[in-house]
């Protein structure tokens, strides 16, 4: 079975839905911004509608992790642009110079779960040869397996810009076009 797809732009957030923001969602609106970017004002303001509306926002620890993990190197290649320059990455962490920069992570995380209930992924009760067979053939992220799993068991509809999520069986809105043009509308 196919995905379906609802038009961030337009969708009409209810008390009632339950949704997953993606870490790439979660990146536009709290991540390092690029000024004018579209992506980042349609979802920042689709959060806003979100918590106007009251639906229930949850939070996985694998979403966290991508978020976190993903800012803080973004942070180390704008600080080391040249490449021949730039010492390992844990080295960086270590350093003075990652400080200041974890606690701004660390405040943006605090922003974020501000907002969000906490829903585990069911890593006991998932198929793990499935998906690490699935993952095998090369054609999947397994983060993304896992949480595609953690929606169809918890019944949440994911809000992402990442096309790794067609032909999953989920109910998915976006503001990519690329989803939204390959995945039948709702």
């Amino acid at each position: 079975m196919r995905n379906r797809a609802e038009d961030i732009t337009r969708y009409v957030f209810k008390p009632t839905d339950a949704l997953l923001l993606d870490a790439n969602i979660w990146f536009f609106v709290y991540g390092p911004r690029s000024p004018g970017n579209r992506k980042t004002a349609v979802y920042s303001g689709a959060l806003a509608r979100i918590l106007a509306s009251k639906s229930r926002i949850y939070m996985d620890v694998l979403i966290l992790s991508e978020f976190i993990n993903r800012y803080a190197r973004l942070k180390y290649h704008i600080q080391y642009p040249d490449a021949k320059k730039r010492p390992d990455f844990k080295q960086f962490r270590k350093g003075a110079a990652f400080k200041p920069i974890a606690q701004g992570i660390a405040d943006d995380v605090r922003r974020i779960l501000r907002h969000c209930t906490r829903i585990e992924s069911g890593f006991d009760a998932l198929y793990m040869d499935a998906l690490i067979d699935e993952y095998g053939k090369g054609n999947s992220d397994f983060n993304d397996q896992v949480l595609t799993g953690l929606c169809k068991s918890k019944g949440v509809k994911l809000i992402t810009d990442d096309s790794d999520f067609m032909d999953r069986d989920l109910t998915v809105i976006t503001a990519s076009r690329h989803l939204l043009n390959r995945i039948v509308p709702a």
